[in-house]
């Protein structure tokens, strides 16, 4: 006898489904899994068979074979315990024979005891089970909140083999569990970080304020205190809102990765990984691919804090990733590509000891030690960097109970919401979908960016002042778009040129002085 069942596997951040088969004899007891399983598959057999015996449940004494189609993919994790089991039964005769299983998966860990566990990867999982025409899922308890995310198939959450079995012969019910995506619009994202708690610093505020506006990688550079960091961490709150498309993609994300809490990702990600990270956790890759840490960002920001303490062989192998906003990993056992448009926010002192070109302070380094601590920031990364900006020393004056306090987080992100719903007004009039100025196609850039003759006056004087490259002058286009944008202009004017070169200018100070 013959039993199909259903589960799903996760390749990248990809469900693909996956057919349980098995097959029984009367022959002597014996329990062979096949289909290119890992280890951690591979041990389910001992925990499928205490689960059941634990259960009260008695193991079919047969030859068993149980297979994992399709047999070319590798599988891992422990996800498919429960469908093994449930596959068992089936071909041992303990479900009734009118019980349809064609129209379920089964996804999840099983414990020693019969108690479902949760698993990793759950919604990518269910949307494969649906795409492939299943009309219900049973899942662990726990990750049923994050599978219920997904349109047209009921969740099921069971905490037993037991209320699986009881379920499926129809003698006890299960809830379905269901999600209502007004809990996600509705939801209010509070600001935990403000930027009115920052003093002074009004020319780095404006300048993340157009890298929020248009999704630009920013340098923060400056001496030691001046409150890089401290900027650096209240850009999400002034991040728009994610639409709920870019929610479910950064919730696939975090859920292979094992990082999610809740059942959707509703605000952007922050990520701030210590310098000593390896090629792997930034990256992504491993034996079994897993996504590193500019994929956890997606959608949101990657803030590397002392970027010159970077190894090299990371901070080039960001260059890619920039570029094409994706980074594929390929290992022995899978090639897998990884979503990773984010924003990049650098912060980095302009000497080791800090305070090189500070008027404050003396700078204890040799012209040689400045220059050696400058070029860990490659010129093609550097070039990578749209806006390039000095955060000086906070003076007294700023910093006394006295001062003003400065736009909260509210009012900037307001501005930044404006500047956005322009831009996808300017690009619907033209039949295109919304993309950051970041974003932009170089056939985007040519067709969006409509210099005044003033301005392209400016922007030529600056490529040949500056030795920009082809990049830097496209960067410096797609900034200035940005600031018009803010200003709700359609054509880029002086002034807005003028502005976007200005955060280019660092280079000259610093890496060529």
């Amino acid at each position: 006898m013959v039993s199909q069942v259903f589960s799903a596997g996760t390749l990248g951040i990809d469900g693909y489904e996956v057919v349980v088969e098995c097959s029984g004899f009367d022959r002597l007891p014996t329990f062979e899994l096949v289909g290119l399983p890992d280890a951690a598959v591979k041990e389910a057999k001992e925990r499928v068979r205490s689960a059941c015996e634990n259960s009260g449940i008695r193991f079919p004494g047969k030859e068993l074979t149980v297979n994992l189609a399709p047999a070319h993919i590798k599988k891992e994790g422990s996800g498919f315990d429960l469908a093994i089991l449930i596959s068992i039964l089936a071909c041992g005769g303990a479900l009734p024979r009118d019980c349809d299983l064609s129209r379920d998966s089964f996804i999840g860990e099983l414990s020693l005891s019969g108690d479902l566990r949760p698993v990793r990867g759950v919604l990518p999982m269910v949307i494969a089970a649906r795409d492939a025409g299943r009309k219900r899922v049973i899942v662990p308890r726990e990750n049923a909140a994050e599978a219920s995310v997904v349109d047209g198939i009921e969740v099921y959450g069971a905490g037993s083999v037991t209320e699986v079995l009881g379920f499926l012969k129809k003698e006890i019910a299960l809830s379905v569990t269901r999600f209502d995506t007004a809990e996600f619009f509705d939801a209010e994202e509070t600001v935990a970080e403000d930027f009115s708690d920052v003093r002074g610093q009004t020319g780095a505020k404006r300048a993340l304020e157009i890298a929020a506006a248009g999704g630009h990688n920013i340098l923060l550079i400056g001496p030691p205190g001046s409150g890089k960091s401290m900027l650096a961490k209240r850009l999400p709150g002034i991040l728009p809102k994610m639409s709920f498309a870019e929610a479910l993609e950064v919730t696939k994300i975090h859920s292979v990765a094992g990082t999610l809490k809740g059942r959707l990702v509703c605000h952007r990600p922050f990520r701030a990984p210590h310098h000593s990270i390896s090629p792997v956790g930034m990256i992504g890759g491993g034996a079994n691919p897993k996504p590193g840490e500019i994929s956890l960002a997606h959608h949101g920001v990657l803030f590397l804090d002392e970027m010159p303490e970077l190894p090299k062989q990371i901070s080039e192998a960001l260059r890619q990733p920039l570029e094409d906003g994706q980074v594929t990993v390929t290992r022995a056992q899978a090639r897998v590509t990884y979503p990773s448009r984010f924003m990049l926010v650098g912060a980095m002192n302009p000497c080791r000891c800090g305070y090189f070109g500070d008027p404050s302070h003396t700078c204890t380094c040799t012209p040689k030690e400045v220059s050696k601590y400058l070029d860990k920031v490659s010129g093609p990364m550097l070039d990578r960097m749209d806006l390039q900006v000095e955060v000086p020393a906070v003076s007294y004056s700023e910093m006394s109970g006295n001062a003003p306090r400065g736009e909260t987080s509210k009012e900037i992100r307001a501005r930044v919401n404006a500047a956005r719903e322009f831009a996808a007004r300017r690009l619907a009039e033209k039949g295109e979908p919304f993309v950051p100025n970041a974003a932009m196609t170089v056939a985007q850039l040519r067709r969006e960016c409509t210099l005044t003759a003033e301005a392209s006056e400016i922007l030529g004087a600056a490529f040949d002042a500056m030795g920009l490259s082809a990049r830097g002058h496209d960067r410096i286009l797609r900034v200035a778009r940005t600031i018009a944008d803010l200003d709700a202009s359609y054509e880029i004017q002086a002034e807005h040129i003028a502005e976007a070169v200005q955060y280019r200018s660092l280079d000259r100070k610093y890496w060529r002085h």
